[in-house]
């Protein structure tokens, strides 16, 4: 079976990038796409100005910047942190510290009501600085 490529199905998709969030155009992805139907994916969220240029803080600084853009990007498509069921996380120089730090910012944004999650301990990420960065899966309800 030959996969189809017609503009209908590239056209069911909605990109939405948020003024509250940088362009992310330049590095290559969208903040969020809402795939026909009830799923939405929102790209890695992380530390960053209005450039997309990762700000300095420590750890816990950093995973806070990176929520509120998660709730920025969320927002933009009507959605907030109780509509996601999927987080993948990525750590640089992950330890139990950083864990520790992780969970009580994940309670603090989700309370008992945690989605699922991956994390991945990482040498690096995209660019230099970052130490936080986080995706999610969101359900819109019917």
């Amino acid at each position: 079976m030959t996969p189809k490529n017609d503009a209908a199905d590239a056209d069911a998709r909605t990109i939405t990038n948020p003024p509250a969030l940088h362009d992310p155009t330049p590095f290559g992805y969208s903040h969020a796409v809402s795939a026909p139907g009830e799923l939405v994916f929102i790209a890695g969220q992380y530390a960053s100005d209005e450039t997309g240029t990762p700000v300095p803080g420590d750890f816990a600084a950093q995973v806070e910047v990176a929520f509120t853009r998660l709730r920025s990007a969320l927002e933009a498509v009507g959605l907030d942190f109780e509509h996601v069921v999927r987080l993948g996380t990525f750590i640089v120089d992950h330890d139990l510290d950083k864990l520790e730090t992780l969970g009580k910012a994940l309670h603090t944004h989700f309370g008992d009501r945690l989605p699922a999650q991956t994390l991945s301990g990482v040498a690096f990420l995209a660019l230099p600085g970052m130490l936080f960065e986080v995706d999610a899966v969101a359900v819109r309800r019917p």
